[in-house]
C-alpha cells in the first residue's frame, strides 16, 4: 500500500498507537518490533480491543482477503513515512529542539509559553526518539498553530533522521555535554550531532535558530544561519542574568538595550536552568506572545518525573533530580548546590551512564570536585562511583542505601540526589 492510500486510511481513524494494550476505538495499530516483542502477534488483539486497522510487516499475520490487516515492508519506516506525509499536508510551523542536557525541561517551558497565545502541539514527556517523534507528529490537528518538537540522539546520524522526519522550520539546541559517549565516540560526535539540526536546516534555507550566544561550541557549529541570539550581553536579543538562586531561580530579562526589565521568579531549582527559561523567553517574544504573558507562563510552570524537583519531607528538604545524569549535568548540579544556602547540605550522587571508556575518568572528576567544594556529607551509589579514589560511602545500588537510611535517617538536611535513570535513586526519596 502506498503512503497516499494509507493517509486516507488515517484520517478516518481517530489516533494512531503502538501498544495493543491501548487501543482506543477506531485507532489505527501500527505492530512494531523490539530486542523482546514482535507487535505482529499482537496485531489481532488490538482489532479486537478497538483498533479499526492494524498496519502489519510479517505475511503470516495478515489473514487473507481481512481488509483491516494493511501489509507492509517495514512498520516503524511507514510510522516514519506517513508521520512525515502528515506534517507536510498541515504545513504547521515546527520548532525543533535538541540538546545534552534541559532539552524536556526547555521544550516544557517553550510550550508553556507559546500555548499563552496559541494553540501548541508539543512532545509529551520525552518520545523524542524514532518512534516518539512520529507519534507526536500525528497528533497535530490543523487547528494546531505551532509545534514544539523534541529530538534526542545517542549515536551520529540519529537527529539527521529525526529532522528529515518533522521538518523543523526553526531549531534550538539547548547545549552540548558529555552525555551518550559511549555512543558518540567523543565529545566531538556529541557536538557533530547535535548539529545535524543546523545542518537540516541550513540545507533547507530561510530558517531561524535561537541560539544561546554564550555558549561558543554551538556559535562555532551555527555558521551563516539567521540568529535569533540570547544570553548575559546587553545588545543580544534577550539579554538576562540570575538574580536569585535560594532555592528556586529568580532571574532578570529585556530585550535588547533599551527593553523594559522583567523580573520572573520561577519554580525551577539550580542556576542551570537560567538559559532554558531565557530559550523560553526569546521564542516567545520573536512569536510576539505578550511579555506579561511569558512571565506569568515561566513562574507558574512547576517542573515534574524528578527533574530538578523541590520536595519537603518531614525530616529533610530534597532537590530530586534522579532522572538522568551525565558529566556537565553532574557539575552544574553539584555547583548550583554548592552555591544555595543552607546550614546542613548531603549528596546522595548514583552513576552516570553510558559514558565509555571515557566513564573512569568522569566519574573520578566528579569526586575531585566533591573534595574541591569541602562537601564531607556523600553517598556515592553504583559500581562506578564505587572504583574511583576517595574517602566517601558508597553503596552498590539505591536497595544497599535504602537498608542504611532505614537504620541511620538523616534529619534536618538538605539534600541534592543526582544519578542517571537506571540507577533509581528515584526509589530513596520515601526514605529520606
Amino acid at each position: 500500500m502506498d503512503i497516499t492510500a494509507l493517509y486516507r486510511i488515517f484520517r478516518e481513524c481517530t489516533c494512531v498507537t503502538t501498544d495493543s494494550r491501548n487501543c482506543p476505538e477506531g485507532s489505527l495499530f501500527i505492530a512494531l518490533k523490539g530486542d523482546t516483542f514482535n507487535g505482529n502477534a499482537f496485531a489481532a488483539k488490538a482489532l479486537e480491543t478497538g483498533s479499526a486497522y492494524a498496519v502489519v510487516d510479517e505475511a503470516a499475520y495478515a489473514p487473507a482477503g481481512d481488509t483491516h490487516y494493511i501489509l507492509v515492508d517495514n512498520c516503524l519506516h511507514t510510522l516514519q513515512q506517513l508521520a512525515n506525509y502528515h506534517r507536510r499536508q498541515l504545513g504547521t510551523r515546527i520548532i525543533g529542539i535538541t540538546g545534552t542536557n534541559g532539552k524536556t525541561t526547555t521544550k516544557e517551558l517553550i510550550s508553556a509559553v507559546l500555548s499563552t497565545t496559541y494553540n501548541v502541539l508539543f512532545t509529551q514527556g520525552n518520545l523524542n526518539n524514532p518512534i516518539g517523534v512520529p507519534l507526536t507528529l500525528l497528533r497535530l490537528k490543523a487547528e494546531h498553530e505551532l509545534g514544539v518538537v523534541e529530538m534526542g540522539a545517542s549515536h551520529p546520524g540519529d537527529i539527521k533522521e529525526l529532522a528529515e522526519i518533522a521538518e523543523p522550520d526553526y531549531g534550538i539546541i539547548t547545549n552540548v555535554g558529555k552525555a551518550h559517549l559511549e555512543g558518540f565516540g567523543s565529545f566531538e560526535g556529541v557536538i557533530k550531532t547535535k548539529g545535524e539540526l543546523y545542518d537540516y536546516l541550513r540545507q533547507r534555507g530561510k530558517s531561524t535558530i535561537f541560539i544561546h550566544q554564550d555558549n561558543p561550541y554551538l556559535r562555532e557549529i551555527a555558521g551563516e544561519l539567521n540568529h535569533i541570539t540570547y544570553g548575559n550581553e546587553d545588545d543580544l536579543y534577550i539579554n538576562g542574568h540570575v538574580t536569585g538562586n535560594s532555592p528556586y531561580l529568580t532571574f532578570e530579562w529585556k530585550a535588547g538595550k533599551e527593553g523594559e526589565l522583567h523580573e520572573v521568579p520561577t519554580q525551577l531549582i539550580g542556576e542551570y536552568n537560567f538559559p532554558n527559561a531565557l530559550a523560553a523567553v526569546t521564542i516567545g517574544h520573536f512569536f510576539e506572545v505578550e511579555p506579561d504573558r511569558i512571565d506569568k507562563a515561566l513562574s507558574e510552570y512547576v517542573p515534574q518525573n524528578n527533574r530538578s524537583q523541590l520536595k519537603k519531607t518531614t525530616d529533610n528538604t530534597l532537590i530530586i533530580d534522579a532522572y538522568n545524569a551525565n558529566h556537565t549535568s553532574m557539575m552544574a548540579a553539584i555547583s548550583n548546590f554548592r552555591n544555595m544556602q543552607a546550614q546542613h547540605k548531603m549528596l546522595i550522587l548514583g552513576d552516570m551512564r553510558e559514558l565509555g571508556k571515557d566513564s573512569p575518568l568522569e566519574h573520578q572528576k566528579i569526586v575531585d570536585y566533591l573534595e574541591e567544594c569541602g562537601f564531607d556529607d556523600v553517598a556515592l551509589v553504583g559500581e562506578l562511583f564505587a572504583a574511583t579514589r576517595h574517602t566517601y560511602p558508597t553503596y552498590p545500588d539505591a536497595p544497599a542505601l535504602i537498608a542504611e537510611l532505614q537504620q541511620h535517617k538523616p534529619c534536618g538536611k538538605m539534600i541534592l540526589i543526582k544519578g542517571s535513570n537506571g540507577i533509581k535513586l528515584n526509589t530513596v526519596v520515601d526514605y529520606l
